[in-house]
């Protein structure tokens, strides 16, 4: 039996000038949620929780009539590629239909801005090198890049059909605290504080490029009071990793380099490499003058934000209670299991189920 998590610190003073803040929820308490990162918030006066789906209208619409919601902050995605792999129509549910229902619910309360997160993976690979600017063509190689292309496309005809004012954002891979450990970071801290080996995916050469989550929410702020409606603005940084580069700087953090008395005979050890991804691109490099230009830089450097990211997952790791189902080499939820070549005497594998990926949330204010 697991231990109970200690007790998250104390929740910041909050200045009487912020806005409220109404948050419809992840989708039915999806599997990578945890209301346990929400403790530190919960009693601040200028937040609310409601359970329920972003799919749904008749919620959607109530929630941004009852709270007077001018500004809506679109997070709300299934998220994990590996997911969209194996269960790729809840990805076009959550993605797609949530941004239509969230963005007809926005017309019809005439709000004042709809700020929507997107992703740089609707860039494609970045194998040429040259940085991909807010004007690049999107080109999407998974599901869960392509639901996120097009719901873009849906933001964007609300912008000229309706002038809705909106703002698109892409931003770089983020890790940090709070973070379900499906994705690569703290997947990997789990791996190894478990004692289980860093299943990396064909050579370890991919690269992502890394931001600190405090450093993606002060972006945030920038774009939503100095952002121009009907811009889109890339969000990345300068931590440019191989997934090798991340797991041996894990394996350093968590003290397996000095106890295996090398950085080879750690990774010997605690490195394994598994099958790749159906495809996997290469690495997103992003240009962001534009979001520079308002000023945001990026402050936390990879080597600290690690630091705290290893810290925080020691102590609360057990938020969730199904972290395990995370921590296998390749997790596809709602995948029948058998691998489909194409050929015509196979059954192709049905996509649909249960399951999902990143949460589904979205937060408004008034």
């Amino acid at each position: 039996m697991r231990a109970p998590s200690p007790a998250p610190p104390s929740p910041p003073s909050v200045p009487t000038t912020l806005p409220r803040f109404t948050r419809p929820p992840p989708e039915a308490q999806d599997y990578c949620s945890s209301l346990k990162n929400l403790v530190s918030v919960q009693d601040l006066p200028n937040y609310t929780f409601v359970k329920g789906s972003i799919t749904s209208p008749d919620l959607v619409n109530y929630v941004l009539r009852k709270e007077h919601i001018d500004t809506i902050m679109h997070f709300a995605a299934q998220t994990h590629v590996d997911n969209s792999f194996g269960n790729s129509f809840s990805f076009t549910e959550a993605n797609i239909l949530g941004t239509h229902v969230l963005l007809e619910a926005a017309k019809e309360a005439r709000v004042k801005l709809f700020l929507h997160v997107s992703t740089d993976e609707v860039y494609g690979d970045g194998e040429t090198g040259v940085p991909s600017h807010e004007g690049s063509p999107l080109e999407p190689t998974n599901p869960y890049a392509a639901t996120k292309a097009g719901a873009e496309y849906l933001v964007k005809s609300y912008h000229r059909s309706f002038a809705l004012p909106t703002i698109i954002t892409r931003g770089n891979n983020v890790y940090g605290p709070h973070q379900f450990p499906e994705k690569i970071i703290p997947k990997f801290v789990n791996q190894l504080m478990r004692g289980l080996p860093l299943t990396l995916h064909g050579t370890g050469s991919n690269t992502r490029n890394y931001l600190f989550v405090e450093d993606v929410a002060r972006a945030f702020d920038v774009i939503l009071h100095k952002g121009t409606v009907g811009e889109i603005y890339n969000i990345g940084g300068n931590n440019e990793k191989s997934n090798i580069e991340v797991a041996r700087e894990l394996l350093k953090s968590l003290g397996k380099v000095a106890a295996a008395g090398s950085l080879a005979a750690a990774e010997a050890k605690h490195i394994v490499f598994v099958p790749d991804r159906p495809f996997n691109d290469l690495r997103y490099h992003l240009d962001c003058a534009r979001l520079n230009a308002l000023g945001w830089r990026e402050e936390v450097t990879f080597e600290a934000g690690l630091a705290r990211t290893v810290e925080w997952y020691g102590k609360y790791s057990g938020n969730w209670d199904n972290v395990e189902s995370a921590l296998v080499a390749h997790p596809r939820r709602g995948f029948s299991g058998k691998a489909w070549t194409g050929k015509p005497e196979e059954e192709a594998p049905m996509s649909g189920g249960g399951g999902g990926g990143g949460s589904v949330d979205a937060a408004a204010a008034h």
